[in-house]
């Protein structure tokens, strides 16, 4: 292993040169390219105008094709699209393309010259359903993010994933994919991203700068690991025209909110450039445990730059830079604010990447991508804070590497590739009891946890095919990891997924299982693991958390309808070993992963959904789940009481993400050329609640939260009162011309000012209340 290390210290040492002046890289999973050439009938290159449009992933690209008759087509989700040209004195001329492999396609267009009087049929029917999928995959197209105010700043990519069947929110924008606990794992550009994602945990990326969304729950390729509760791939924007372009925003709304983003790109010939910028303020920035929304102040910056050059026809070259920075405050319960306490979080991320392509053929491709990652997490709180004063500082330097070839022969479309992350992780931190009377007797009233550092290293190999026969699908891989931090443990994951299309119907049959091993959460590790600990309580429990291991089952069908509607439906489940979930050190609000015995979710999704019939577009999703865990603990720091039964108690409990049903709808109106309508509507049944002992104090329960947020749960139940959100937006295009163009957008959140309630008194996840009626405005330019 000291040989590996030390390898890993000369990869990161090149890679950190590499990326002096790099944004998100490219390995491109998921994604292929179109890369056309338009001539006319005596093979002149003839300029375009063109459209690619898949109905199925939500994506709709209208794009110019220069004097040259080339244009490269990339980052396109798996599907098939409808290729669309345009130019004066020509034919319209239109196809069918199936993207399959990341190897690029290429179309070649011959244009005839246009008839007297020319009729062409264009339907969109074909590109409603991708007859080759194995998995259940929800895609969310450019118009869903440009369209998308969040109520709070910075959740425009998480509040869109969580409208998907099987996701929900708990306190603070966690995302929880069909029960799992933080294993969320973000694919931007081909760049892993395993971190908790959440705002309190990281900065928020610029939803500007992304042009779609994949969501994917099963079917994982065998090229994802580590972190498999559900996949997020998020592609940004580089369909960059000739010359100068730009674009800039403006937001406000309630809770004194305010946030604005520019971008401005560059392209010339094989070059290209992009750099964009966000800021924002809020006075409701996590979710608070009140009502009032006591100290919840939050302010973000980001910066990002990317550089791409076309070396050759068979070599592409992408640098890219992206610093983010987010501080804000944490929320005070009642009996805090009275006390004056204040703490102050601070949030930075820094990453550089570097990306090549090769082709070497028409059927075969080499990626190689390289990137460094700085993070750092600090709490402070002031000398007034109760029960307790914490003061913390974290953070890792991640270095990944990863190299990727794929081809396509025959039937097949075939990828073989290495990955690794090298991360050195530091922790330290110093808590001061204040108010000794809410702990556990004998609990130390002053610690400090010195300066830690450790080396986390996780390298991985894989191979994944995909084999095309008539109307029958097979996706089958492989995988390996290795998992080095505070335990050593390796895993093969097989993976498999089967699908039949029956074109006649336009239905298509699926299913898909997955083998699957997580590693645990990063944040706070060296803490929990470490015998520094053993002296906070006189009784304590400390066990090394040991990866998950799960198998994931599903199975489903997709059918389209009168070529306008499409209908996803599954059936799923999950079975874990060492289960994992998270717990606080405390009160001190730092928390640290934990893991159960065992762990099962199951249910089922539907969701019916109008890409678009006339005028309207929408959908209606219901999503029934149990995610149910089972002692004794197996993982994770325990004092006092929860330490003397963690071993013994073998009994079964209710997950804290354990909503059993979810109902979303979303109507959509195309009013005019210019304007356009919406309205949104959630219900969810309310998620757990787990109070310490046989007695609840409702009267200490109302000076912590006040009597509306005690209202809000059912105590005989257990439960949080079912959750209700009506929301209105309107939009309208206030002037168009070639690429300018002015837009206004208005939103409207919780119309009914309903008290909702996320989560109370938690074991796990605290008291957290969803925002009051609120409203947002934006105003977008581009140029």
């Amino acid at each position: 292993m000291g040989s590996t290390l030390h390898l890993g210290r000369k990869l990161l040492v090149i890679l950190m040169l590499a990326s002096v002046c790099p944004r998100f890289s490219a390995a491109q999973r998921e994604r292929g390219e179109i890369r056309l050439e338009v001539r006319d009938s005596q093979g002149a290159a003839v300029a375009v105008s063109a459209e690619l449009l898949s109905e199925g992933n939500q994506f709709r690209r209208g794009f110019l094709v220069g004097t040259d008759g080339r244009y490269n087509a990339q980052d396109l989700p798996f599907g098939v699209y409808r290729l669309t040209l345009n130019a004066e004195g020509f034919a319209p001329w239109s196809k069918l393309v199936e993207v399959r492999s990341e190897v690029p396609i290429r179309v070649s267009a011959t244009l005839g010259v246009a008839p007297v009087t020319t009729q062409v049929q264009v339907s969109d029917e074909a590109t409603l359903v991708d007859p080759s999928r194995t998995g259940s995959v929800f895609p969310i197209g450019k118009q869903s993010i440009t369209e998308h105010l969040p109520a709070q700043p910075g959740r425009t990519l998480s509040d869109l994933v969580n409208e998907q069947p099987g996701w929900l929110y708990e306190a603070n924008g966690v995302l929880h994919p069909r029960g799992a606990e933080y294993d969320v794992q973000y694919v931007v550009d081909g760049l892993p991203l395993t971190q908790n994602r959440s705002p309190a945990f990281a900065p928020a990326m610029d939803a500007d700068d992304v042009e779609s969304l994949r969501v994917l729950t099963a079917s994982f390729p065998a090229e994802y690991g580590r972190k498999l509760g559900g996949i997020v791939e998020v592609t940004t924007q580089k369909d960059a025209p000739g010359g100068w372009h730009g674009q800039l925003d403006a937001q406000g709304g309630s809770f004194s909110s305010a946030s604005g983003s520019a971008a401005l790109s560059y392209a010339r010939k094989a070059d290209r450039f992009s750099i964009s910028g966000y800021g924002f303020h809020t006075d409701r920035y996590v979710d608070p445990p009140t009502l009032e929304n006591f100290t919840n102040r939050g302010n973000a910056a980001g910066v990002s730059a990317s550089y791409e050059r076309e070396v050759s026809d068979r070599d592409r070259l992408r640098i890219t830079l992206v610093r983010n920075v987010v501080r804000f405050l944490v929320p005070n319960e009642l009996i805090q604010q009275v006390a004056g306490q204040r703490q102050d979080i601070a949030n930075t991320e820094t990453s550089g990447s570097i990306y090549w392509q090769h082709t070497f053929s028409p059927n075969l491709l080499l990626s190689v991508n390289g990137s460094v990652r700085d993070a750092s997490a600090t709490l402070h709180s002031n000398p007034l804070a109760t029960p307790v004063i914490v003061s913390q500082d974290r953070g890792y330097r991640e270095g990944y590497v990863r190299a990727d070839l794929a081809g396509h022969y025959g039937r097949h479309d075939w990828k073989i590739g290495v990955d690794s992350i090298f991360s050195p992780v530091h922790e330290q931190l110093h808590y001061s009891i204040t108010d000794p009377t809410q702990f556990d007797a004998g609990t130390l009233l002053q610690f400090t946890f010195p300066y830690h550092r450790k080396w986390d290293i996780e390298p991985a190999v894989y191979v994944q095919d995909q084999v095309h026969i008539g109307n029958w699908n097979v996706s089958a891989g492989l995988r390996f990891d290795h998992y080095h931090f505070v335990v050593h443990e390796s895993a093969w994951s097989p993976r498999l997924g089967i699908s039949r299309y029956l074109s006649s119907l336009g239905l298509l049959l699926h299913a898909s299982y997955d083998r699957v091993f997580q590693t645990p959460a990063v944040e706070n590790l060296l803490l929990a693991s470490s015998s520094d600990l053993d002296v906070v309580d006189g009784t304590v429990l400390r066990l090394p958390v040991r990866p998950a291991r799960a198998n994931y089952y599903e199975g489903g069908l997709t059918k389209a309808f009168l070529g306008k509607l499409r209908l996803d439906a599954n059936v799923f489940r999950r079975d874990f070993r060492n289960y994992s979930d998270d717990d606080v050190l405390l009160d001190t609000g730092v928390s640290f992963p934990i893991a159960f015995a065992k762990g099962r979710i199951f249910g089922e999704e539907v969701k019916l959904e109008v890409p678009h019939w006339g005028a309207f577009s929408g959908y209606l999703s219901y999503a029934n789940q149990s995610a149910i865990g089972r002692g004794p603990v197996t993982g994770g720091l325990f004092l006092g009481d929860d330490a003397s039964s963690a071993l013994a108690d073998t009994s079964k409990f209710a997950a804290s993400q354990d909503q059993r049903n979810t109902l979303r709808a979303q109507v959509r109106c195309q009013a005019s050329h210019k304007i356009r309508l919406a309205l949104a509507e959630t219900f969810g049944s309310g998620l757990p609640v787990e109070l310490q002992g046989n007695v609840v104090d409702l009267n200490f329960l109302r000076s912590q939260f006040g009597a509306a947020i005690v209202n809000q749960v059912d105590f005989a139940k257990g439960r949080v009162r079912p959750n209700f959100s009506l929301d209105a937006s309107a939009g309208a295009e206030l002037y168009h011309k070639e690429r300018r163009s002015a837009t206004l957008q208005v939103t409207v959140a919780n119309l009914a000012d309903r008290v909702n309630l996320l989560n109370f008194q938690s074991l796990f996840s605290g008291t957290a209340v969803a925002p009051a009626r609120s409203v947002s405005a934006g105003l977008r330019l581009s140029f």
